[in-house]
């Protein structure tokens, strides 16, 4: 389980590509290291993977075709940054919310409106996703648990969502180099989406009576 809390960002020093298969080689900081095991997960843009190897502060991550389909690593290239979370322990604070670090799809970021001391940002995502989409609800993008703005339909059927970001979330995440056209990952609240389609099964059986 992650929180949503994002403990800083890591360099991609190198990347191995196979067939439908991808080796991330991170360059992560003593403090992100600290405890840190072969087996153990870490988010990187929102995404749970596994250690599975550490050489001094480079620190192997694999990624499947599954991952690389549905996410914004497989994008990645040498230089760039990710952002990291380690897994949450028993005892430790959550102060974003709960989230799994299983994404469930890309958004396209679509404008961003600069503010003197925020930013925010509005993003697209598909019409079938769009009914977990609530103002004030819970959102995780590339790892990061946001409060969702205004929710807004398009003439296209997709529907476009905003986040309000303070420069202490700018100063630690990726988001800060964003511009119109990249694409970050998306997991949806759970609890939200549980919610919905439970409501939406029960009405359906009610009008199926």
């Amino acid at each position: 389980m992650f929180t949503g809390i994002v403990q800083g960002v890591a360099r991609v020093v190198a990347v191995r590509e196979l067939d439908d298969f991808r080796v991330h080689v991170l360059e992560m900081p003593p403090a992100m290291r600290e405890g840190l095991e072969v087996g153990a997960s870490v988010a990187h843009n929102g995404v749970c993977l596994t250690v599975t190897a550490i050489e001094g502060d480079s620190v192997s991550f694999d990624l499947m075709r599954e991952t690389l389909r549905l996410t914004n690593l497989g994008a990645i290239t040498p230089g760039q940054c990710v952002n990291i979370e380690r897994a949450a322990r028993f005892g430790d604070e959550i102060g974003g919310h709960s989230m799994s670090g299983h994404i469930i799809s890309m958004a396209e970021v679509v404008a961003i409106e600069e503010a003197p001391n925020n930013r925010r940002l509005w993003f697209s995502l598909p019409e079938r996703l769009g009914r977990f989409v609530f103002e004030k609800g819970y959102i995780g993008v590339d790892g990061i648990s946001l409060t969702i703005g205004d929710v807004r339909p398009t003439e296209s059927g997709d529907v476009e969502f905003s986040v309000n970001l303070i420069p202490e979330t700018l100063s630690r995440t990726t988001l800060q180099d964003r511009a119109p056209g990249d694409q970050v990952n998306i997991e949806i609240d759970p609890q939200t989406q549980v919610i919905v389609e439970t409501v939406e099964r029960v009405l359906s059986q009610k009008s199926g009576v």
